[in-house]
């Protein structure tokens, strides 16, 4: 394992959740991030004593106006340079706008530079999943005015389909979505993070700790804002997991840097907007699909040690217990194990690799 960090120095202002105990939110992207070389800022847009999925928590959500605030600290005393943005939850509409003024902010300040590509905004749409909303239905419209700012976005199924107004059921009306949001929505990179529709794979997906597959699907628009869409099909475990579009996000984030980085184009990270390449790169070698490939190869690392140590933890609970006291066990024993598997992190094996749509 190499001692040096294969991501090139970056500085990251990561927006997003905060948990006491757990990993969700910022408390994986922190850790995520400064594992694998990155010097991160985390401006905590809540702070929970655990995340939500427990059915029971206390702490307080920021504000639009404190969000603005913090920004205005870090301004005042020269600590806004930043080579990239990483936006996960946020509560409410203003506060997703705020957010957004950030964003626009710094894409303003790279632009008048003259260097377009020294900042990359990485924006998870958080909104809700398997059809329902879990924040207030203002926040969609909210996210529909500011993804054309992103350069990355990565919203799940349902939340592509909120954000692009295609109803996702087959790989033509997939395309479609895909379509929309590069053109219409004018998003230079996509990737859908769990798509549960089939698509035909070449790649092996048996083992015998999983039950099903999904996909990962993703696309960087060439220069006439055509999609070049991949996938990649992976196992699913059967276990229940908290924060696993957190770590996504955060690895991607460091992945695409590195990956844009070693493609032999360093001069991307300061001058081209939203670092895209030539037009004639296939989807399977495009650097978005490059990172992809390496964050789901952590991924599954990941999950495949918290659903080992998940079924030991719960082993011989249950038959004295009442219900509710297993829901927080069964909870407890399904946050990622990150801080274990600082390998799984930095050098997994890839196993499962992008495919041409």
């Amino acid at each position: 394992m190499s001692a040096e960090p294969r991501v090139p120095e970056t500085s990251v202002l990561a927006i997003a959740s905060h948990v006491v105990s757990g990993n969700v939110g910022n408390k994986i992207a922190v850790f995520v991030l400064q594992s694998m070389g990155c010097d991160v800022s985390a401006l905590n847009t809540v702070q929970f004593s655990n995340h939500t999925g427990y059915k029971q928590w206390k702490g307080t959500r920021v504000s639009a106006q404190e969000i603005t605030d913090l920004w205005d600290g870090l301004k005042q005393s020269y600590l806004d340079n930043f080579d990239m943005m990483l936006s996960g939850y946020v509560p409410g509409a203003a506060a997703v706008e705020a957010v957004g003024n950030i964003g626009k902010e710094l894409r303003h300040k790279s632009e008048k530079d003259g260097k377009p590509g020294s900042f990359f905004w990485v924006l998870d749409p958080v909104m809700g999943d398997n059809g329902s909303l879990y924040v207030a239905e203002d926040v969609v419209p909210a996210y529909k005015s500011l993804i054309h700012y992103a350069d990355l976005i990565l919203p799940n199924q349902f939340e592509a389909e909120l954000l692009s107004g295609v109803k996702i059921s087959d790989p033509a009306s997939l395309e479609q979505a895909i379509q929309v949001l590069h053109r219409e929505c004018g998003v230079p990179h996509v990737v859908i993070t769990s798509v549960s529709i089939p698509l035909l794979s070449s790649s092996s997906t048996s083992s015998s700790q999983t039950t099903s597959t999904m996909s990962v699907v993703g696309s960087s628009m060439t220069s006439d804002q055509r999609p070049r869409p991949f996938k990649i099909s992976f196992p699913v475990f059967d276990c229940y997991f908290s924060g696993t579009g957190d770590m996504f996000a955060a690895l991607m984030v460091a992945r695409l840097r590195e990956a844009v980085a070693a493609n032999g184009t360093p001069s991307q990270l300061g001058v081209t907007r939203s670092w895209l390449g030539a037009d004639d790169v296939a989807p399977p070698d495009l650097p978005l699909a490059k990172a992809a490939e390496k964050v789901l190869a952590t991924m599954h690392e990941v999950l495949a040690r918290t659903c080992e140590s998940m079924k030991a933890e719960m082993a011989g609970k249950g038959p004295d217990l009442d219900e509710k006291t297993m829901h927080l066990l069964r909870s407890k024993a399904a946050e990622l194990k990150l801080v274990r598997h600082l390998g799984s992190l930095r050098d997994p094996t890839v196993e499962y690799r992008a495919e041409r749509m």
